[in-house]
């Protein structure tokens, strides 16, 4: 049986709470507070959740850029989480990121060529000739034109843009490229551009993507499996077509049914949640979506639901769900 490409395991990341003179910690926020997911090669695994759920920081802290408070990463079988800095180094080359914000993760200072010529001169990998005739054909990969190369990033347009960044990250010939919301800053033809040119690359490159976003309608799209995230924790994983077809966490149900149905004819029902998210400072006790489910019971206020594997494949955090005996006695027979 092949080893996963990433394995998180009870990943942790809190930021202290600083006040006074003296700047005292007086609390933590609970940005990541436990997440636990595995990812094969060539496979892409959408994570979705409201802003300000912890989506950022967990692709931030599986690529060492801001350090775990706890938990594990293994990258091939191989732990990350405790490497020095320069143990460090060589994993990044198979670990890379492309972000949000495809103007500022730019340096205006340089070409495009330089951008994407900086990973190949820092691992010391091609020079001269050679450099710029990878670098070209990085270009002509992501569906720009080499002589592009000379232009500085005020003169791309945000799609054009975010392919130098796709360009940057495919460098090195990655494994992993965490994808934390490309497409979000950009109009919705050009999402498709990128979210297509992605798909492709992954065909030919066979990457992993580790796909950041909170628009369900393009994590459909793109991903294999979805994890859902609220208040730090994962409340739900499986695969794309359970996810969508069936949802077992009531945190889904609500977000797929604010989805838009492209019919005018066709009605959903729309679940409007109570109150606000509560301060990842002071998460509740228990479940950390009772405050807001329509569903919850007095259990559900004090004991913190374990993730459990309800249908094959299909896992979810809720105490309302009990496992299917019968969809595993038919997996079983098959």
């Amino acid at each position: 049986m092949s080893v996963p490409l990433l394995q998180v395991a009870d990943l942790k990341k809190h930021f202290p709470v600083r006040k006074g003179l003296l700047s005292r910690t007086v609390g933590q926020v609970y940005a990541v507070d436990g997440i636990t997911f595995s990812l094969d090669k060539g496979e892409t695994l959408g994570l979705v959740g409201e802003s300000g759920c912890g989506k950022s920081t967990a692709g931030k802290t599986i690529l060492r850029l801001i350090e775990p408070t706890s938990g594990t990463i293994r990258v091939n079988g191989e732990r990350i989480d405790a490497l020095s800095r320069g143990a460090m180094r060589p994993w990044r080359r198979e670990l890379q990121v492309v972000f949000q914000d495809p103007y500022s993760s730019l340096n205006p200072r340089m070409n495009a060529g330089d951008i994407v010529a900086e990973p190949l001169v820092n691992y010391g990998l091609a020079s001269g000739q050679a450099l710029k005739d990878r670098v070209s054909g990085l270009f002509a990969k992501v569906g720009l034109r080499p002589e592009q190369m000379q232009r500085y990033p005020h003169e791309f347009s945000g799609g054009q843009r975010q392919r130098i960044g796709i360009a940057r990250a495919l460098a090195l010939n990655p494994g992993l490229i965490v994808c934390d919301e490309p497409v979000s800053a950009l109009d919705v033809s050009v999402q498709a551009q990128v979210i297509n040119l992605l798909m492709d690359l992954q065909g030919e490159f066979g990457l992993s993507y580790l796909f950041i976003a909170h628009d369900l309608a393009v994590v459909e799209h793109i991903s294999h499996r979805i994890a859902v995230m609220y208040l730090g924790k994962i409340v739900e994983l499986t695969d794309k077509r359970s996810l969508f077809a069936s949802p077992q966490h009531p945190y889904t149900e609500a977000l797929l049914s604010a989805v838009p149905v492209p019919d005018p004819k066709a009605r959903r029902k729309r679940i409007i949640l109570s109150g606000d998210v509560p301060s990842p400072i002071n998460p509740p006790p228990g479940c950390r979506f009772h405050t807001r489910c329509p569903y919850a019971e007095a259990r559900c206020k004090v004991e913190e639901p374990a993730m459990r594997e309800v249908r094959p494949g299909h896992f979810v955090a809720c105490h309302l769900r009990k496992v299917d005996e019968t969809a595993f006695a038919t997996i079983a027979r098959a």
